[in-house]
Protein backbone atom coordinates (compact mmCIF):
# COMPACT_ATOMS: atom_id res chain seq x y z
CA UNK A 1 0.00 0.00 0.00
CA UNK A 2 1.03 3.75 -0.99
CA UNK A 3 -0.21 6.86 0.92
CA UNK A 4 -0.14 10.24 -0.64
CA UNK A 5 -1.56 13.34 1.08
CA UNK A 6 -3.24 15.90 -1.07
CA UNK A 7 -3.11 18.81 0.49
CA UNK A 8 -3.12 17.00 3.87
CA UNK A 9 -5.48 14.56 2.57
CA UNK A 10 -4.60 10.73 2.52
CA UNK A 11 -4.84 8.84 -0.85
CA UNK A 12 -4.68 5.23 -0.65
CA UNK A 13 -3.42 3.17 -3.10
CA UNK A 14 -4.04 -0.25 -2.85
CA UNK A 15 -4.91 -3.57 -3.91
CA UNK A 16 -7.36 -4.43 -1.55
CA UNK A 17 -9.99 -2.46 0.88
CA UNK A 18 -8.94 -4.04 4.20
CA UNK A 19 -7.51 -2.78 7.47
CA UNK A 20 -6.57 1.09 7.50
CA UNK A 21 -8.29 1.21 4.22
CA UNK A 22 -11.31 -0.72 5.05
CA UNK A 23 -12.11 2.15 7.29
CA UNK A 24 -12.07 4.90 5.00
CA UNK A 25 -14.18 2.47 2.68
CA UNK A 26 -17.17 3.21 4.73
CA UNK A 27 -16.95 7.25 5.50
CA UNK A 28 -19.07 9.14 2.96
CA UNK A 29 -16.48 11.86 2.48
CA UNK A 30 -14.26 8.74 1.16
CA UNK A 31 -13.57 9.24 -3.02
CA UNK A 32 -13.50 5.56 -4.07
CA UNK A 33 -11.69 4.14 -7.98
CA UNK A 34 -11.16 1.06 -8.95
CA UNK A 35 -10.63 1.92 -12.98
CA UNK A 36 -7.08 3.07 -13.68
CA UNK A 37 -6.82 5.64 -16.26
CA UNK A 38 -5.03 8.85 -17.09
CA UNK A 39 -8.90 10.00 -16.46
CA UNK A 40 -9.69 8.59 -12.88
CA UNK A 41 -6.19 10.08 -12.00
CA UNK A 42 -6.90 13.33 -13.01
CA UNK A 43 -10.32 12.80 -11.01
CA UNK A 44 -8.90 12.03 -8.10
CA UNK A 45 -6.71 14.74 -7.56
CA UNK A 46 -9.00 17.08 -8.52
CA UNK A 47 -12.39 15.81 -6.50
CA UNK A 48 -9.28 15.76 -3.41
CA UNK A 49 -9.33 19.39 -3.82
CA UNK A 50 -12.54 19.91 -2.98
CA UNK A 51 -13.78 20.66 0.33
CA UNK A 52 -16.32 17.95 0.54
CA UNK A 53 -14.13 15.16 0.32
CA UNK A 54 -11.19 13.63 3.49
CA UNK A 55 -9.63 11.12 1.74
CA UNK A 56 -9.85 9.10 -1.28
CA UNK A 57 -9.09 5.08 -2.18
CA UNK A 58 -7.69 3.94 -5.66
CA UNK A 59 -7.72 0.07 -5.64
CA UNK A 60 -5.52 -1.50 -8.34
CA UNK A 61 -3.82 -4.77 -8.46
CA UNK A 62 -0.44 -3.40 -9.44
CA UNK A 63 0.43 -0.97 -7.04
CA UNK A 64 3.44 -0.09 -8.99
CA UNK A 65 1.59 0.89 -11.96
CA UNK A 66 -0.83 2.96 -9.97
CA UNK A 67 1.64 4.93 -8.36
CA UNK A 68 3.81 5.58 -11.32
CA UNK A 69 0.06 6.74 -13.08
CA UNK A 70 -0.16 9.72 -9.96
CA UNK A 71 3.48 10.35 -10.53
CA UNK A 72 2.88 10.77 -14.57
CA UNK A 73 0.27 13.55 -13.55
CA UNK A 74 2.57 15.47 -11.50
CA UNK A 75 6.13 17.25 -11.04
CA UNK A 76 8.08 14.78 -9.09
CA UNK A 77 10.88 15.94 -6.45
CA UNK A 78 12.75 13.71 -4.87
CA UNK A 79 13.76 14.23 -1.21
CA UNK A 80 15.56 12.59 1.94
CA UNK A 81 15.69 13.75 5.41
CA UNK A 82 16.14 12.41 8.78
CA UNK A 83 14.85 11.09 12.36
CA UNK A 84 17.57 12.41 13.91
CA UNK A 85 17.78 10.92 17.74
CA UNK A 86 19.85 10.95 20.71
CA UNK A 87 20.51 7.76 22.86
CA UNK A 88 18.32 9.10 25.25
CA UNK A 89 15.45 9.24 22.13
CA UNK A 90 15.29 13.33 22.38
CA UNK A 91 14.18 14.24 18.44
CA UNK A 92 15.71 16.98 16.43
CA UNK A 93 12.24 18.94 15.13
CA UNK A 94 12.31 22.22 13.42
CA UNK A 95 9.85 24.71 12.78
CA UNK A 96 8.71 25.84 9.42
CA UNK A 97 6.28 27.87 8.19
CA UNK A 98 4.20 27.90 11.19
CA UNK A 99 4.50 23.79 11.64
CA UNK A 100 6.61 21.65 13.42
CA UNK A 101 8.32 19.25 10.93
CA UNK A 102 11.55 17.07 10.33
CA UNK A 103 14.62 18.07 8.46
CA UNK A 104 14.63 17.11 4.91
CA UNK A 105 15.72 18.86 1.22
CA UNK A 106 15.54 17.86 -2.38
CA UNK A 107 17.93 15.50 -3.53
CA UNK A 108 20.48 17.33 -6.15
CA UNK A 109 22.11 15.69 -9.24
CA UNK A 110 24.77 12.95 -8.64
CA UNK A 111 23.92 13.16 -5.39
CA UNK A 112 22.80 9.57 -3.20
CA UNK A 113 19.82 9.88 -0.80
CA UNK A 114 21.71 9.03 2.33
CA UNK A 115 24.26 11.86 1.92
CA UNK A 116 21.45 14.04 0.87
CA UNK A 117 19.81 13.54 4.38
CA UNK A 118 22.91 14.23 6.42
CA UNK A 119 23.65 17.39 4.23
CA UNK A 120 19.97 18.35 4.55
CA UNK A 121 19.83 17.99 8.41
CA UNK A 122 23.09 19.66 8.72
CA UNK A 123 22.04 22.79 6.63
CA UNK A 124 18.71 22.97 8.24
CA UNK A 125 19.30 22.33 11.71
CA UNK A 126 23.85 22.47 12.50
CA UNK A 127 23.37 19.43 14.46
CA UNK A 128 26.63 17.30 13.76
CA UNK A 129 28.12 14.77 13.61
CA UNK A 130 25.17 12.29 12.32
CA UNK A 131 25.03 8.90 11.57
CA UNK A 132 22.91 6.91 9.18
CA UNK A 133 21.37 3.99 10.99
CA UNK A 134 18.67 2.51 8.48
CA UNK A 135 16.18 3.19 6.05
CA UNK A 136 12.66 4.59 7.72
CA UNK A 137 9.83 5.46 5.57
CA UNK A 138 8.76 6.77 2.60
CA UNK A 139 6.06 9.59 2.67
CA UNK A 140 4.34 11.38 -0.55
CA UNK A 141 2.41 14.68 -0.64
CA UNK A 142 1.49 16.97 -2.91
CA UNK A 143 1.32 20.89 -3.13
CA UNK A 144 1.31 23.53 -5.85
CA UNK A 145 4.13 25.82 -6.35
CA UNK A 146 4.10 28.78 -9.32
CA UNK A 147 1.02 26.84 -10.71
CA UNK A 148 2.60 23.89 -11.31
CA UNK A 149 1.10 20.40 -9.32
CA UNK A 150 3.94 18.92 -7.42
CA UNK A 151 4.43 15.33 -6.25
CA UNK A 152 7.19 14.89 -3.47
CA UNK A 153 8.79 11.72 -2.86
CA UNK A 154 10.23 12.03 0.48
CA UNK A 155 13.56 8.84 1.68
CA UNK A 156 13.59 9.19 5.46
CA UNK A 157 16.25 7.67 7.54
CA UNK A 158 16.53 7.38 10.98
CA UNK A 159 19.42 8.82 12.15
CA UNK A 160 21.75 9.05 15.62
CA UNK A 161 23.73 12.22 17.08
CA UNK A 162 26.04 11.60 19.95
CA UNK A 163 24.77 13.98 21.91
CA UNK A 164 22.03 17.10 21.74
CA UNK A 165 24.39 19.32 19.95
CA UNK A 166 23.61 22.92 19.61
CA UNK A 167 21.49 23.78 16.82
CA UNK A 168 20.99 26.33 14.42
CA UNK A 169 18.17 27.00 12.23
CA UNK A 170 18.50 27.77 8.16
CA UNK A 171 16.36 30.87 8.31
CA UNK A 172 16.88 30.90 4.59
CA UNK A 173 14.85 27.56 4.02
CA UNK A 174 12.33 29.82 6.36
CA UNK A 175 13.06 27.57 9.60
CA UNK A 176 12.45 29.88 12.56
CA UNK A 177 13.92 27.13 15.24
CA UNK A 178 15.32 23.99 15.85
CA UNK A 179 14.53 21.74 19.32
CA UNK A 180 15.37 18.70 20.91
CA UNK A 181 12.68 17.04 22.56
CA UNK A 182 11.75 14.66 24.73
CA UNK A 183 9.68 11.40 23.85
CA UNK A 184 7.33 12.31 26.58
CA UNK A 185 6.90 15.68 25.26
CA UNK A 186 6.26 14.52 21.20
CA UNK A 187 2.33 15.15 21.84
CA UNK A 188 1.68 18.74 22.03
CA UNK A 189 4.14 18.75 19.02
CA UNK A 190 2.28 16.59 17.30
CA UNK A 191 -0.92 18.32 17.50
CA UNK A 192 0.85 20.89 14.83
CA UNK A 193 2.71 19.54 12.82
CA UNK A 194 1.80 17.28 8.75
CA UNK A 195 -0.12 14.02 8.92
CA UNK A 196 2.96 12.35 6.53
CA UNK A 197 5.32 13.13 8.95
CA UNK A 198 3.26 11.60 11.89
CA UNK A 199 3.20 8.90 9.54
CA UNK A 200 7.40 9.29 9.85
CA UNK A 201 7.35 8.85 13.82
CA UNK A 202 4.77 5.86 13.90
CA UNK A 203 7.26 4.47 11.93
CA UNK A 204 9.84 4.60 14.37
CA UNK A 205 8.05 4.17 17.35
CA UNK A 206 7.58 0.71 15.75
CA UNK A 207 10.93 0.36 15.97
CA UNK A 208 11.90 0.49 19.81
CA UNK A 209 12.15 -1.87 21.53
CA UNK A 210 9.41 -2.15 24.01
CA UNK A 211 7.67 -2.47 20.66
CA UNK A 212 9.42 -5.39 19.55
CA UNK A 213 8.65 -7.53 22.39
Amino acid sequence: MFKIYVQNKPLFLSTKATGEVEEYMHRPDTIFIDDLNASSVRTMLQQLAEDDYYAGVFLHHNLDELLESFKSQLTLITAAGGLVHTKDNDLLLIFRKGKWDLPKGKLEEGENLETCALREIEEETGASPLLIESPLHVTYHTYFERGVHILKESYWFLVKADERAPLKPQVQEDISECRWVPVDELGRYLDNTHASIIDVINAWKKKLPENNN
